[in-house]
C-alpha cells in the first residue's frame, strides 16, 4: 500500500529540508537505494567494459563487451528468480543480496578475462565506496539539504553578510595583525597553491571537528527548547547535526570569502611594488600593475595568497567563535531554532498523523 498524501506532504518536506531520516520507516532498501537505481544500474552496466582489454582486437573487444554484458544482465536475472521476480524485471529496490551482485559481479569480468586480481579489488572496492557514498548521500539529505540551501541562498546571504558586518570590526583586529607582517607574507610567497589549499581543507576539518563536539549539548538545548513530540533518535539527530554543519559551511564560507576579498582590496591599495621590494617578496608566477589615481597599483600571485591564508585563518576563527562567543553563537543559533521549531511541530503533526492513518497491527493480526 502506496504512502497516504497527507503522509507523503510531510515527508516531502523533510526531504526538502535534508531531513530524510524524520521520516518513519525509512530504510536503505526502500527508501535510499531505491532511490539511487539508475545510477547504480547505468555504473553496472557500464563496467561490461571490464571484459574488455586494450590489447586485444576490436571485434574482440566488442565480443568481450557483449559477453561481459550477458554475464551482468543474467547473473541480475538469477536473482530476480531466486528473490521471486520475473527474470527481466528492472530492480526497483537494493537489498543486501543486489548490493552484493553489483560490488562483486563486474569484478569477476577483468578476473575471469585476463585474470586481473588487482583489477578485481579495484573494482570492488571502487563498487563499494560508491555504495557508501550513495548511502550517504541520499540517506542523510546531503542534496536535499544543499538544493535547500541554494533555495534560501539569499536568505542565508542575507544572514552571512549582517554577521560578517557584525564580525568585521573584531575579525579585522585579529588578522590585520597578520596581513601587515613581512614574515607572513614570505611564508606565502613561498608555499605552493596546493599546500595553500590543503591549509584550507584542513582548518576547515579542524572547525567541523570542533562543531561536532558541541553539537550534541547545543541540539538538546535546541529540542528542550523547540521541540513537540516524542525525542528525537539517535540517526534522526545525526541528520540534523550534518544538515547543520552544512549550514554553518555556507555561513563561514561568505564570512572567509568576504575577508579575502577584502585583503586583496587592501592590499592592492597598502602593499606597493616597493614594500615588496622592501620586504624581499618575489610578486609570484604572475602580476599585474596598473593605475588607479595615480598610484601605482600591484594585483599578485601572492597577494591572492597572502588573502586566501588570511581568509582561511579567519574562518577557523569565525566558525569556532559561532559555539562558543555568546554574540556570534545566538546570531547563529536564533535563526536555526525559528526554523527547527517549525519542523518539529510538523513532525509532531506528522507522528500523529501516521498514527491515525497506518494504524500499528495488532499481535494476532
Amino acid at each position: 500500500m502506496g504512502t497516504p498524501p497527507e503522509l507523503a506532504r510531510y515527508e516531502q518536506r523533510f526531504r526538502r529540508a535534508g531531513l530524510p531520516l524524520f521520516i518513519e520507516d525509512f530504510s536503505p532498501t526502500h527508501d535510499i537505494f531505491s532511490r539511487a537505481t539508475p545510477v547504480l544500474v547505468l555504473v553496472f552496466l557500464v563496467e561490461m567494459l571490464g571484459a574488455t582489454s586494450l590489447e586485444w582486437k576490436w571485434w574482440q573487444n566488442l565480443l568481450a563487451g557483449l559477453g561481459g554484458l550477458v554475464v551482468l544482465i543474467a547473473g541480475f536475472g538469477l536473482l530476480n528468480g531466486f528473490r521471486g521476480r520475473r527474470f527481466w524485471s528492472f530492480p526497483t529496490r537494493f537489498g543486501t543480496p543486489e548490493l552484493a551482485v553489483f560490488v562483486l559481479l563486474p569484478a569477476l569480468l577483468p578476473l575471469a578475462t585476463e585474470v586481473q586480481l588487482r583489477q578485481f579489488f579495484g573494482v570492488a572496492l571502487g563498487n563499494l565506496l560508491l555504495v557508501g557514498v550513495v548511502y550517504a548521500v541520499v540517506g542523510y539529505g546531503l542534496i536535499g539539504t544543499t538544493l535547500w540551501g541554494l533555495h534560501r541562498l539569499g536568505s542565508e546571504l542575507g544572514n552571512s553578510v549582517a554577521s560578517l558586518v557584525r564580525a568585521l570590526p573584531l575579525l579585522l583586529v585579529f588578522s590585520l595583525v597578520l596581513f601587515m607582517t613581512a614574515d607572513m607574507w614570505q611564508v606565502f610567497a613561498g608555499m605552493p597553491a596546493a599546500f595553500i589549499a590543503f591549509l584550507a581543507a584542513a582548518f576547515a576539518l579542524l572547525s567541523n571537528l570542533f562543531l561536532v563536539l558541541r553539537l550534541p549539548r547545543e541540539l538538546d538545548q535546541i529540542e528542550r527548547d523547540t521541540a513537540s513530540g516524542p525525542p528525537l533518535r539517535g540517526i534522526q539527530r545525526l541528520n540534523l547535526s550534518i544538515s547543520l554543519v552544512i549550514r554553518q559551511w555556507m555561513q563561514v564560507l561568505v564570512v572567509s570569502a568576504g575577508v579575502g576579498l577584502f585583503f586583496v582590496g587592501f592590499g592592492l591599495l597598502a602593499i606597493s611594488r616597493h614594500v615588496y621590494e622592501l620586504w624581499g617578496i618575489d610578486p609570484g608566477s604572475w602580476s599585474h600593475q596598473f593605475i588607479l589615481l595615480d598610484h601605482p597599483l600591484l594585483l599578485s600571485a601572492t597577494l591572492v595568497k597572502v588573502a586566501v591564508g588570511i581568509a582561511t585563518f579567519t574562518g577557523l576563527y569565525y566558525s569556532i567563535s559561532l559555539m562558543t562567543d555568546a554574540t556570534y553563537r545566538t546570531d547563529f543559533l536564533d535563526n536555526v531554532t525559528v526554523e527547527l521549531r517549525e519542523l518539529f511541530t510538523a513532525r509532531a503533526e506528522y507522528l500523529e498523523l501516521r498514527a491515525r492513518l497506518l494504524p500499528a497491527p495488532t499481535s494476532g493480526s
